[in-house]
Formats: C-alpha cells, structure tokens, sequence
C-alpha cells in the first residue's frame, strides 16, 4: 500500500493496487450533482462507445452512490458497464456478495483501474485525493488519465456529506482532439465545476472549502482560484435584485456577468439554473 505522504508509484514487475483506503463516509445522494452533470457531459461518449465502461474509484464503507451511479447512466445508456473500485477488500467483499442489476460489478483496486485488459470511457473519483498531500495529484492524475480509453473523461473533486456543495475538475485523457465531444459540452482542456444547492447558500465562495486537493490550498490573492471565487462573489452581490425572483435566476445572472467579464464559462441558463458553474481551467490570465 502506498504512503500517503508520496505520490502513488507502479510496483516494478508486479501488479498492486495503487493508494491508501478512503475514510469510507458516504450517504444516498451525496454525489447526485456530480452525477447530474456526468449525465450531460458523458451521456453522448457513452452511447457512443462500443464498450461504455465507467469506473467508480473508492466507493467507501458503502456502495450506495456506486449503485445510483450506475442506475441514472443507465438511462443515457442502457448498455453502460459501471466497476466499483476499493482498496479495502471487505468493502469489496461486502458490495459484491449483493443481487446486483447486469453491468454493476465491484473489485479491489486503486489509481491503476484494473482490469489491464480495459479502458475505462468515464472514471468518477469522488472524494479521494482529499486525505493526500497535494504533490501526489498530479502523479494520481496522470495514472489514471493514461487508463483511458482514447476521448475518455476522468471526473475528480469533492462534495460536502450530504452533496449539497461540490467541486470537480474533468481531465480529459491524453491526446483528445478539439471537438471530441457532441456539442462541445466538454473541451479537449481541463475544466473545473463548482456545484451548489442555491436555496441554503449564501454567497458563492461557501464552496472554498469543498475545492478539489489541488485548488484547497491556493485559495489565497494571486492565484486563479482566488480570482474566480472573488469575481464570482461580486457578481452574486450585483444580482441581488433578481432573489426577488429565486436564487436561481440570481445565479443565472452571476453567471451571466462572469462570461462577459471574460471568463471561460461553459454551458447556458439550462445548466447554469441547476446551481453550475463550468470554467476552462487555468482560466486566461488577467488584463
């Protein structure tokens, strides 16, 4: 098992499952805003693959958001294939020894996504890198984007217990060409999501906390992170006005005065009334 104080490493001439166990706190629901937007974003790379493969990493002391996971792709694609990876195999043990429906299965492993022979289309990585220090991401990053299938996504942030706020960043694996996927809904770039439940949310960078492990530290002035939750506090102050109306349309118009400020956001009212916010990430930097 891997230190967590170091970036996880292949074992040289033999196969180990990469990382160290997750806390294992979980609860129904927690990941339904990640899982929301996966269902727009991935939907078409899916129904598009002759093997939709999903690989759900450290699903914790409960397989309960693996089994949601797969249920609500189902309904983009019927077909979809979703894995449970764990490190502990009583967790394992005990997610598989349930019924469960065609094309949900659970197996002990780690950033290294068995099986070899397979590349996952989406990996969802919810909650994980969390416990590491921050050196280890990029390591942790490039393990599993390399596992991709060609065009494939990894989804990898975190979410409050009860995912009413959560933070995600979408890696798209190595080499995808401009336009990969249907409706430019996600970019051949890095791009990062803030996610909250509007009606209980004060102002917008409540969500710091909840900042991917390789965004968490550098919410200080000067850096990126800072800026966007900075510009997007404001924005939410100009657009008081419209609570009169619901917090939704107050964070539609945020969202709105963002874009035209020039920052990267990504979508429309549609996913913008959802509580979302997706930038290109690192953004450009200032004029």
């Amino acid at each position: 098992m891997s230190n967590p104080s170091r970036a996880p490493r292949l074992a040289a001439g033999r196969a180990r499952a990469l990382g160290v166990p997750t806390r294992g706190t979980t609860a129904p629901n927690r990941l339904r805003r990640v899982d929301r937007w996966l269902l727009d974003a991935a939907g078409p790379l899916l129904r598009g693959s002759a093997d939709p493969l999903v690989v759900d990493l450290g699903f914790g002391a409960s397989p309960v958001t693996t089994v949601e996971l797969h249920r609500r792709l189902r309904t983009a694609c019927p077909r979809v294939r979703v894995v449970g990876l764990e490190l502990d195999s009583q967790r394992v043990a005990a997610a598989a020894g349930a019924a469960r429906p065609p094309g949900l299965t659970f197996a002990r492993g780690g950033f290294e996504l068995p099986p070899a022979a397979t590349r996952p289309v989406v990996v969802r990585a919810l909650n994980v890198l969390r416990q590491y220090p921050e050196p280890a991401v990029a390591d942790a990053w490039a393990t599993m984007t390399a596992r991709l299938a060609p065009g494939g996504l990894l989804v990898e942030g975190t979410c409050d217990e009860i995912g009413r706020r959560a933070c995600w960043f979408c890696l798209p694996a190595p080499g995808s060409p401009p336009g990969w996927l249907a409706a430019g809904r996600v970019a051949a770039r890095p791009t990062l999501t803030l996610s909250a439940h509007l009606p209980s949310l004060g102002r917008p960078s409540e969500l710091a906390e909840r900042l991917p492990k390789a965004l968490i530290e550098h919410n200080v002035p000067g850096h990126d992170v800072h800026r966007l939750l900075t510009a997007l506090d404001r924005a939410w102050e100009r657009a008081a006005p419209r609570a009169v109306f619901s917090p939704r349309q107050r964070w539609i118009a945020a969202a709105g005065e963002l874009r035209a400020q020039g920052w990267p956001v990504r979508g429309d009212a549609r996913r913008w009334r959802l509580g979302e916010l997706t930038v290109d990430w690192p953004p450009p930097a200032p004029r």
